[in-house]
């Protein structure tokens, strides 16, 4: 049922939101040299690698200065990456990811394999759900970015605070996952988006 979900609402999400996309991809290639999109390899389901798409919101490689994002004013990110960053936006191609199988509507958001490297025995069985493009810790870390801006050392505070914090709301996710709870989960995201 979750399978059948998905692969209804990405199809409908990516063909009525096309206008809107190919919006998107011409303001990015106005702006700035590089592609529209950004691939980056994720850690999925069972510790499988996989290639999750955005739309490029930052200055071509500069995933070479930090993995992390700090702030909204980090100066690797274009003032169109700003705003589509505000909004999720840059998020949408996700669809993708979702609709060929790699990742769910609603999981656990996919970590690079740096951080998933440190999780202990139990944080790993985050693994054993699909990824989502948004979740519950993704709600309760809305302004992650400028949480970590507020930080001497912001690698080190997501490592040690926000990680294993988000690691433990996916947990608790996870036992009463269902159709339902999904939903209230994406109500909860678009909400959140419209009020930010």
């Amino acid at each position: 049922m979750k399978r059948l979900f998905d692969i209804c609402c990405s199809f409908w999400g990516i063909y009525f939101l096309f206008p809107l996309l190919l919006f998107i991809a011409i303001c990015i290639r106005l702006e700035s040299k590089g592609g529209v999109f950004y691939r980056q390899i994720r850690v999925g389901l069972l510790g499988k690698p996989f290639a999750l798409l955005k739309f490029r919101t930052m200055q071509p490689d500069s995933d070479k200065k930090g993995l992390l994002t700090v702030g909204a004013n980090d100066n690797r990110i274009t003032k169109v990456g700003y705003y589509l960053r505000k909004f999720k936006l840059d998020e949408l191609p996700q669809l993708y990811n979702v609709l060929i199988g790699d990742m769910s509507l609603v999981g656990p958001r996919p970590e690079v394999q740096k951080y998933v490297d440190l999780y202990n025995e139990t944080q790993r069985h985050v693994l054993d759900v699909k990824p989502g493009i948004t979740d519950y810790a993704s709600l309760a870390y809305f302004e992650e970015n400028e949480l970590l801006a507020k930080s001497n050392d912001p690698e080190r505070t997501y490592i040690e605070e926000v990680m294993p914090a988000k690691l433990n709301i996916n947990l608790a996710y996870i036992p009463k996952a269902s159709l339902g709870e999904d939903l209230k989960i994406i109500f909860l995201t678009i909400k959140r988006i419209f009020v930010s």
